[in-house]
């Protein structure tokens, strides 16, 4: 295959999102030796590039080739809301079609974390968050996964030390493009983030636990419990009439078995629904026999019909964790002025009103 041949395939061609053994082999396929994949994929990802002009030990044929026929970037930042509590920023990032994703970045105790959305909205229908009321526009692709940790390291200057997919979407309904942009990260030629600082977290999507599970994907999982009842779980997450409680936890049973390493449980407290000293109880022996630790949210509201607890219940709901020896901390979430909290974000809808929405999963 030839360069003028991968032109008349497709033109653009993303870069952002590939693989280096993807890179090695559309490099050969454009008539250029594999190690050019090599190459290309240190400048995507260690040097953030988006221009091949710079790239300087790239013939300048293959260069000028490269800047008429590719991407190398998948957005852009529009908007940018800064904390007035603590060093937080929230990106509003626009996409090629059109799509806007909200990205966070928190800086706290000399870590820098930055949290990723992993689909345009999301449809699973949690009560309590703001994104649920977007819907799913679509999944992004792994190169608009990165570039959301590329574009907030360029505009803080400062490299991620830590990375949680907590942001828009569901990241196990986007399973393939999750993991694939979380190998990047983690890749040593790539941006070289430890697996244990890259933190993937759902409500709870049990087949796609168990594909993580089997496949000794060695990055850090969290799951958003939040309810220590399926009816209670059921109401605030719709999500639990299909995977009950049960599922769920033989699930993450096995998978901290199997790992060897500690599930992190999220659980949003909300005041009046699930916050009662039975419940802690309820919790603490739900989890008991699980390699864990709990971190309790208290609600960030988010205009919707909840509200948090007061602050001597979030302390009794923690104590009473504590007293069962389960490993327990009080995250108060950061941002929240600028409804960059846990639940809160949600990108504009109005310039994305020609988008199709989903509502299966």
């Amino acid at each position: 295959m030839s360069r003028a041949h991968l032109s008349n395939i497709a033109k653009p061609v993303l870069l952002k999102g590939m693989s280096l053994e993807q890179l090695r082999t559309w490099c050969q396929e454009a008539g250029e030796p594999a190690y050019r994949g090599t190459q290309l994929f240190d400048w995507l990802y260690k040097r953030g590039a988006t221009d091949p002009a710079i790239m300087a030990n790239l013939p300048s044929g293959f260069r000028g080739w490269l800047a008429e026929n590719t991407l190398l970037s998948a957005g852009s930042v529009v908007g940018k809301s800064a904390s007035a509590l603590e060093p937080t920023l929230k990106y509003l990032i626009h996409l090629e079609d059109g799509s806007l994703v909200e990205t966070v970045s928190m800086l706290e105790a000399g870590r820098h974390t930055v949290c990723l959305s992993s689909q345009v909205g999301c449809n699973v229908g949690c009560t309590f968050c703001a994104t649920a009321s977007m819907g799913l526009v679509r999944n992004l692709h792994p190169g608009e996964i990165i570039d959301q940790l590329l574009l907030v390291q360029e505009d803080r200057g400062i490299p991620a030390t830590n990375v949680v997919f907590m942001g828009m979407g569901e990241p196990l309904l986007n399973y393939a493009s999750v993991i694939a942009a979380a190998e990047i990260m983690h890749h040593p030629r790539g941006l070289n983030i430890g697996a244990q600082r890259i933190t993937i977290s759902t409500v709870g999507i049990v087949p796609r636990i168990k594909q993580y599970t089997d496949e000794q994907q060695p990055y850090r999982l969290a799951i958003s419990l939040n309810a220590t009842d399926d009816q209670t779980r059921a109401e605030i997450m719709p999500l639990d009439r299909k995977w009950n409680l049960e599922k769920l936890l033989n699930a993450a049973r096995n998978h901290a078995r199997t790992s060897k390493r500690a599930i992190t449980f999220e659980y949003v407290l909300l005041a009046g629904i699930n916050d009662s000293i039975k419940d802690a109880g309820r919790l603490a022996r739900l989890v008991s026999n699980i390699k864990c630790k709990i971190n309790l949210i208290p609600y960030n509201e988010a205009g919707a019909i909840f509200r948090k607890p007061l602050q001597h219940v979030i302390e009794a709901f923690a104590a009473q964790l504590k007293e069962a020896r389960i490993p327990v901390t009080i995250r108060w979430s950061n941002g929240v002025d600028i409804a960059a909290g846990c639940g809160q974000l949600a990108a504009p809808m109005n310039l994305q009103e020609d988008a199709q929405v989903s509502t299966d999963y």
